[in-house]
C-alpha cells in the first residue's frame, strides 16, 4: 500500500485529502507545516507527496526544493487554491500542479499515475 503524505495548513482539507486518499487504498499522513512534514519525511517511507504551495507562513515552493534535494525520485504534486503559481519556474519541479476543488477526480487521478510509474 502506499504511503502519501499531505501537506496543508487547512485542517479540513487535510481531513478530506486523508479520507478520499484512504478510499482509494493509499495510507495517508498528514502535515500542517513544513516542519511536521520533514519529520513525517524522516520517519515515514513516503511513497508521494501533495503540497500545498502557501503554508501558513512558509512557502510550500521552498519545501519542494527543499524535497527534490533531499528526496530526489519522490514524485510531488503541488497543489493551490491559484493558478498563477504555474508560471513560477519553482513549480515546475513537482511531477504535476492541481487547483484545489471540492471534486478531487484529478488529484486522485494524478496520484494513480504518478504511483504507477
Amino acid at each position: 500500500m502506499a504511503k502519501i503524505l499531505v501537506v496543508d495548513d487547512e485542517p479540513g482539507l487535510r481531513l478530506l485529502y486523508a479520507a478520499e486518499l484512504g478510499d482509494e487504498g493509499y495510507d495517508v499522513i498528514t502535515a500542517a507545516d513544513c516542519a511536521e512534514a520533514t519529520s513525517a519525511l524522516e520517519n515515514e517511507a513516503i511513497d508521494l507527496i501533495v503540497l500545498d504551495i502557501q503554508i501558513k507562513q512558509e512557502s510550500g515552493l521552498e519545501m519542494l526544493q527543499k524535497i527534490i534535494k533531499e528526496h530526489s525520485g519522490l514524485p510531488v504534486i503541488l497543489c493551490s487554491a491559484y493558478n498563477c503559481y504555474k508560471d513560477d519556474f519553482a513549480s515546475w519541479l513537482a511531477d504535476a500542479y492541481i487547483i484545489k476543488s471540492s471534486n478531487l477526480e484529478e488529484l486522485k487521478s494524478e496520484v494513480a499515475r504518478l504511483l504507477s510509474r
